[in-house]
């Protein structure tokens, strides 16, 4: 089985490796589901891995519709993580009908014809998975991130298991909520890849000063790695 590790830093990206991760998802800002990575952090990743690293472009937070500007962002970065050298890049475009954009998805599997492409949780928006599987398969891209349009993997296991025995050829990966407990579900389901970030959510409340009104908080939450967690789960289902 293989196991994509999703890290927004050199040093989990650097302990998924010696875990025994066979691919890297690069994001950054992962408490807000990961925002495109700057060219020092893929070139630093790059430079202190020796796995294939697949590149999240995501310009901004929120939905997945893009307006023609944002659009142009994408294919920007998507320029520059081709000169970088990455293995493949994780998108995801939607119509304001939440149906897949496919003129543009189009569009950058043709400029990442040489890499692998994977259509991510977007998919869980669409209206009609098992039609946007087969549009997606048509279209070229390699693999599909989803959690079977639930909160969690495990709470969308049935569709997942539909849409893997639909797929062909095309990588169903499931994504969310995978913990040490439940990875060995999907192993013994028969999917092929799996995906997890091996993190925990944790917050506290930051004073605010100067304002004069220090009484004030406001929560802070962050994304913590795990790398024990990280190691028992690869170990899981190798």
């Amino acid at each position: 089985m293989l196991v994509e590790v999703c890290v927004q830093d050199l040093e989990a990206a650097v302990f998924a490796v010696k875990a025994g991760a066979d691919r890297l998802e690069l994001c950054e800002n992962l408490v807000v589901g990961g925002l495109s990575p700057s060219e020092a952090l893929v070139r630093n990743i790059q430079n202190s891995t020796d796995i294939p690293v697949h590149v999240l472009v995501r310009p901004r937070d929120g939905g997945f519709v893009y307006t023609a500007f944002e659009y142009e962002t994408i294919l920007q970065e998507i320029h520059l993580y081709k000169r970088l050298g990455v293995a493949g890049i994780v998108i995801g475009i939607l119509k304001e009908d939440q149906t897949i954009d496919l003129d543009r998805i189009r569009e950058i599997r043709s400029l990442t014809k040489d890499l692998h492409l994977t259509f991510h949780r977007a998919f869980d928006q669409v209206p009609d998975p098992m039609h946007a599987i087969k549009v997606l398969e048509d279209i070229g891209v390699n693999t599909i991130l989803t959690s079977g349009q639930q909160p969690t993997a495990l709470e969308g296991l049935d569709l997942l298991q539909d849409l893997k025995e639909l797929a062909g050829d095309l990588i169903i990966m499931p994504g969310a909520g995978i913990n040490p407990e439940n990875i060995n579900t999907f192993k013994v389901a028969g999917f092929s890849a799996i995906h997890f970030s091996g993190t925990r959510k944790v917050g506290h409340a930051l004073d605010i000063p100067g304002t004069g009104h220090e009484h004030l908080k406001v929560k802070e939450t962050k994304l913590v790695f795990e790398p024990d967690w990280v190691r028992l789960m690869i170990n899981c289902v190798k």
